[in-house]
């Protein structure tokens, strides 16, 4: 059994993760919620969010449970803090948990590489402030963002109400013919139940929040044999 500790932003779609747990044999995915403080899609309160002394509140719980890493399960809660900081956002949590530590901004940008998408098309809740900090950031990271749509949703508790239909439309709408994938950042919108689904309407890989965040967990604690049909691209391949 291999056990990804989550940090986890408030309440919302984190009933993705026992889905995800049921679609990969031999993996436990421990969540331990943060408190969002504000939830609003804003730079101020992203900040807060992602605070070293939010995340901190959370790592004995995570070590308790046996986790052999842990990932704060955010994604704006890392971009916001640009590219640098988000480094040292992850290097103390490490310190501070003592296991291997990253976020699901840099999850994105790991499981871009491992689908070979060096050109990716952005599909965001967010309002567009925030997703150009997200472009930016994998700007940072050598990613090519070929064109990124913003949906302008104000808090994670309304992105948490959207419909598969809702995310398949905003999937749709974001792709480009250059880009060899689309992500779709956010991890308060439920995507797992419909990962076949984006993927079969654009036709290449579509990587999503909650699905990168397992998958960044897993390839810290050295678990690359996780595979399963149903969750997209990224987990299609049987590791070695």
């Amino acid at each position: 059994m291999t056990t990804v500790g989550l940090l986890h932003p408030g309440h919302s779609a984190e009933d993705d993760y026992p889905r995800i747990e049921t679609l990969l044999t031999g993996v436990n995915v421990p969540i331990v919620h943060t408190g969002p403080g504000e939830d609003a899609h804003r730079v101020d309160a992203l900040l807060d969010r992602g605070s070293a002394e939010r995340l901190a509140a959370g790592t004995e719980e995570l070590r308790l449970s046996g986790a052999e890493s842990v990932v704060w399960a955010s994604t704006s809660g890392s971009f916001v803090h640009g590219w640098d900081g988000a480094q040292e956002q992850i290097r103390t949590l490490a310190v501070t948990a003592g296991l291997p530590a990253s976020s699901t901004s840099f999850g994105f940008v790991h499981a871009a590489r491992e689908v070979g998408a060096g050109r990716v098309a952005v599909a965001a809740a967010y309002p567009e402030d925030v997703t150009r900090l997200f472009v930016r950031f994998l700007g940072a990271a050598g990613i090519e963002v070929t064109g990124a749509r913003s949906s302008g949703v104000a808090t994670a508790a309304e992105a948490a109400a959207w419909g598969p239909e809702r995310v398949l439309e905003l999937v749709r709408a974001a792709d480009r013919p250059d880009a060899e994938a689309v992500l779709v950042p956010g991890t308060a919108l439920h995507t797992v139940a419909c990962l076949p689904e984006l993927e079969a309407a654009v036709g290449k890989p579509v990587l999503t929040a909650n699905q990168v965040t397992v998958w960044e967990g897993l390839r810290l604690a050295e678990r690359r044999g996780a595979w399963s049909a149903d969750l997209g691209t990224l987990f299609a391949r049987k590791g070695e």
